[in-house]
C-alpha cells in the first residue's frame, strides 16, 4: 500500500509517495497557478501510483470547508486568491481517485506532523502556529482537530500594540491582529527590507518577539497545553525562540506554571517536512478506518 500526501499552499503545491511506514518514496513541488493547472500537475503526480495508492492526506490554504455533511464539504471557499474561491478540490481528486482523502488545513496538516513525528509525539494537546507569509493556527487534543462550526482562525487574534511600534497593522480585516502586526509582510513594510535581511540586534525583532509572546500568552491560558511549536519562515531565525522566551516570561508574570520554556515553547522539530509528513499521517488514518 503506498499513501499520498499533498501540501497545498499559496504559493506553491508539494506532493509526495510513501510506503506503509510513511517513508517518502517520490516527492515533488510546483507553483500554485491556477486550479486547472495546478490540479493537472497533481493528477499527473499521483497517476503511476494509481493501481497502489490508498488514501491521500491534503492540508490546504484556507479558508476551507471541513464539514462532511456540507455541500461545499472539501471545497476552498473564502480565499483571498481568486481563482480558487470555491473551488472543489476533494471533488476534483475524487473523480480521478477514488480512495478515502483526508482534508485538513495546511497549519492542522503541519500540527499533526509534529504530533505523530515532532516535538508533539506523546503528548495530549499540541498547538502550532506557522509565522510566515501569513499566520495560521492549529490545535491538537489527544489526537483530535479541536473545530466547530469551521477550523480555527488563531492567527487572527487581536494584539496589544507594543509602545515603540507605530505601525498599524496590514491585516485588511483587522488592523493589528497577530498576523497583520507579525507576519513576514507586516515585518518587510516596518523595515523596508525582509527579515531575512535585518541583522538580529535589530530593534524590530524585540517587538516581533513581543507579539508572538502574545500570541503564546494567549495560548496558554485557553488551551493549557503540552507544547506550542511555532514554525514558517519567521522563526527561522535562530534567535527569536529565546526572544519569545524572555517576553513571555514578562506577560505571564508567573501566573500559571507551565513546563520548562525550552520545552514548551518551541520550533518544529521537523521544520518544512512538518506539513507533508502530517498529510501522510492524516491518510494513513483514513484508510485504516476505512478498513476497519
Amino acid at each position: 500500500m503506498l499513501y499520498g500526501a499533498i501540501e497545498a499552499g499559496g504559493t506553491k503545491f508539494v506532493c509526495a509517495i510513501s510506503d506503509e511506514s510513511l517513508t517518502i518514496k517520490e516527492r515533488a513541488s510546483f507553483p500554485t497557478t491556477i486550479p486547472e493547472e495546478t490540479m493537472q500537475a497533481v493528477v499527473d503526480f499521483f497517476t503511476p501510483y494509481k493501481e497502489e495508492l490508498t488514501a491521500i492526506g491534503i492540508g490546504s490554504f484556507g479558508p476551507i470547508d471541513i464539514h462532511k455533511d456540507s455541500k461545499t464539504y472539501g471545497y476552498i471557499t473564502s480565499t483571498p486568491k481568486l481563482a480558487w474561491q470555491n473551488f472543489d478540490f476533494v471533488g476534483t481528486l475524487k473523480k480521478v481517485f477514488d480512495i478515502p482523502i483526508a482534508w485538513t488545513t495546511d497549519v492542522n496538516a503541519a500540527a499533526y506532523g509534529e504530533y505523530v513525528f515532532g516535538n508533539g509525539k506523546d503528548q495530549s494537546n499540541v498547538i502550532y502556529y506557522t509565522i510566515g507569509t501569513g499566520v495560521g493556527g492549529g490545535a491538537l487534543q489527544e489526537g483530535r482537530f479541536e473545530e466547530g462550526f469551521s477550523h480555527p482562525e488563531m492567527g487572527h487574534m487581536l494584539v496589544v500594540p507594543h509602545p515603540k511600534d507605530a505601525f498599524a497593522g496590514n491585516c485588511p480585516f483587522h488592523g493589528n491582529c497577530l498576523e497583520g502586526m507579525a507576519a513576514g509582510p507586516a515585518i518587510e513594510q516596518r523595515a523596508g527590507r525582509k527579515g531575512q535581511d535585518i541583522p538580529e540586534d535589530d530593534p524590530i525583532w524585540t517587538i516581533e518577539a513581543d507579539y508572538i509572546a502574545q500570541c503564546a500568552y494567549n495560548t496558554t491560558l485557553m488551551f493549557s497545553p503540552d507544547v506550542i511549536i511555532f514554525g514558517g519562515g519567521v522563526m527561522k531565525q535562530q534567535h527569536m525562540v529565546e526572544k519569545v522566551h524572555q517576553a513571555f516570561e514578562r506577560l505571564l508574570k508567573n501566573y500559571v506554571e507551565t513546563p520548562k520554556l525550552e520545552d514548551y515553547i518551541v520550533t518544529p522539530k521537523l521544520e518544512d517536512d512538518a506539513g507533508i509528513f502530517g498529510c501522510l499521517a492524516l491518510a494513513r488514518e483514513d484508510a485504516l478506518q476505512v478498513n476497519n
